[in-house]
């Protein structure tokens, strides 16, 4: 469980999906940079709040975390705000949502399961993720026509 989990350290395994869907995708080319960008912002965010609520992480005596952690902060979890942020954006691009948000939500319980989170952090930073996936504005018809002239500029 610790190594599954670790694909979402950094929001490390939304990163790279983004990337491929930029990569793969060129009709939506824009859409993706925004979308990957989102799941870097709720990283920062997340980091911004975990900073001002200062929790600590669960102490339980005689039950000691499964994984270790970068820092002694827990509110709200990293791993499920940059979690739904690519889930909810990168379904709105047309990725699969089902296996998006499987994805999210196996990386979101992974942190309690492993004792690095209570509930409420997962929750707080999977509302945090959602909202923020939520308003990534998707490219209208005149940038996606605009980035089609640009590649085929570029061809020519």
């Amino acid at each position: 469980m610790a190594r599954f989990s670790a694909l979402g350290e950094h929001g490390a395994v939304w990163l790279a999906l983004g990337g491929a869907g930029w990569a793969l995708d060129r009709r939506r080319r824009p859409g993706w940079r925004r979308a990957t960008l989102t799941v870097e912002a709720a990283y920062l965010a997340n980091t911004g709040i975990k900073l001002v609520v200062g929790r600590r992480r669960p102490e339980l005596e005689d039950l000691p975390p499964l994984a270790g952690t970068p820092t002694r902060l827990s509110f709200p979890s990293a791993h499920a705000a940059t979690s739904f942020a690519g889930a909810r954006a990168f379904s709105r691009l047309g990725a699969p949502a089902a296996p998006c948000y499987a994805l999210a939500l196996a990386l979101a319980a992974s942190r309690v399961y492993l004792g690095v989170h209570y509930p409420s952090d997962v929750a707080a930073g999977a509302l945090l993720g959602a909202l923020l996936g939520a308003a990534v504005p998707l490219p209208g018809p005149a940038e996606l026509a605009e980035e089609a002239g640009s590649r085929a500029g570029e061809s020519a």
